[in-house]
């Protein structure tokens, strides 16, 4: 589904990312792990248009969209809930789903989305910047699948937010990608999480994919030893 190959991402002179080669397959759902400045952020922007690549492809169901600008990918296919939720807080939790329509050409928020998070239906009328942090994670997400995305990126999702919500937000994540067929990568440092949802997880350090196993076979402490300080 999505096929990043030989992909190279520079801030100025400062190359960042070295060659990425990642391949997800229809319905995976991969984790990106590694410590803080390795790399994943700007991987999740580079896959979304938002920081420039100097080389490599990346393949949405076989066409090219490193060339794309960011609204042309999520046309394509690819959902993005960036670092920090970046929802509209002075919008309603309906107007901020709505956004996300935009590409679709629906009007009207569909109902699949409120029942993947009941608590947005509850409160479609209320601002959201009055939404908690976990409640705001969930309208980033409900913002994402509006537009129906092929591909859907996280990057950070378990920044802020409380155990018992992480717990609920890997469960509604499987559902997702259950109910709708799609691909997620995950950006993420918290290790319980990630073997919560993943079925691959890769590692990022110094930007490199350093490491690399299926889920049913991860040694965890192998891969906590890369995420430790």
């Amino acid at each position: 589904m999505l096929a990043i190959d030989s992909l190279r991402v520079a801030y100025g002179q400062s190359e960042v990312l070295h060659g990425i080669n990642i391949d997800v397959a229809p319905g995976e759902i991969l984790a990106i792990m590694g410590r803080n400045g390795m790399g994943k952020t700007t991987l999740m922007k580079a896959l979304m248009g938002i920081a420039k690549s100097t080389a490599g492809a990346i393949r949405l169901d076989g066409s090219d969209i490193a060339g794309l600008r960011s609204h042309e990918r999520v046309a394509r296919g690819v959902g993005y809930v960036p670092q920090g939720r970046m929802i509209f807080p002075t919008m309603s939790v309906e107007e901020n789903i709505q956004t996300g329509l935009t590409v679709t050409g629906e009007k009207d928020v569909p109902c699949d989305i409120y029942e993947l998070f009941p608590v947005l239906l509850e409160m479609k009328r209320r601002k959201g910047g009055n939404l908690s942090g976990g409640q705001q994670q969930q309208l980033a997400i409900a913002r994402a699948l509006a537009c129906r995305p092929k591909v859907l990126l996280l990057d950070e999702p378990t920044e802020g937010i409380q155990p018992s919500i992480i717990l609920e937000m890997a469960r509604t994540l499987k559902k997702i990608r259950d109910q709708r067929s799609l691909s997620i990568i995950v950006s993420e440092q918290v290790l319980s999480f990630a073997l919560d949802i993943a079925d691959r997880v890769l590692v990022l350090e110094n930007g490199e994919v350093v490491h690399a196993e299926d889920r049913a076979s991860v040694d965890e402490a192998k891969v906590a030893s890369f995420l430790s300080v």
